[in-house]
């Protein structure tokens, strides 16, 4: 676990138990993901430290317009602390404390080709199945996979690929 991983999760679960209490979690989210991208950007990141920028500046900077007034105050409390560069750290973290409370389950699915919708809606309907609650899925092409899928929804790897088929014939040849 990186250092900076552990300095935002505090951050991370103070913003989160507020946004939850106030019923605001995707608009917390929302302001967090813009500020998050914003503090990424090379100019942006150069002025989270230089004394001329005032914090007022910075926080119109990289606030979303239509971010909730408590996610400025806690942004001010971040640069009170010199924590505005842990921005997408907290974003990250913040997302996944959301949809294991909303018990949603993120899975990539990464194929050999393009999926068809109609595989990807077989393999997401699957998963719900499978997880028992909503499934978030995103695709990714790996042409390496010659053929099939791997599917990673945290701690559980579905790996399907033929790649990893033939791995395991020639291991199994081998011995």
């Amino acid at each position: 676990m990186s250092q900076a991983t552990t300095l935002a999760r505090p951050y991370a679960r103070a913003i989160f138990m507020l946004a939850k209490e106030a019923g605001s979690l995707k608009d917390v989210s929302e302001a967090l993901a813009f500020s998050a991208q914003a503090v990424g950007v090379p100019r942006v990141a150069d002025m989270l430290g230089d004394p001329r920028v005032s914090v007022a500046q910075l926080l119109d900077l990289i606030s979303h317009p239509e971010a909730p007034e408590s996610v400025r105050g806690f942004f001010s409390v971040l640069s009170e602390n010199g924590r505005l560069s842990l921005l997408p750290e907290i974003y990250a973290l913040f997302e996944a404390l959301r949809a294991e409370s909303e018990h949603v389950v993120k899975a990539t699915i990464t194929s050999a080709e393009p999926l068809s919708a109609e595989s990807l809606k077989s393999l997401t309907d699957a998963l719900k199945k499978r997880f028992g609650g909503d499934v978030e899925v995103q695709t990714a092409v790996d042409a390496s996979l010659i053929g099939g899928a791997v599917i990673d929804a945290g701690d559980v790897v579905i790996d399907g690929s033929v790649r990893n088929k033939l791995v395991r014939l020639n291991a199994s040849l081998a011995n």
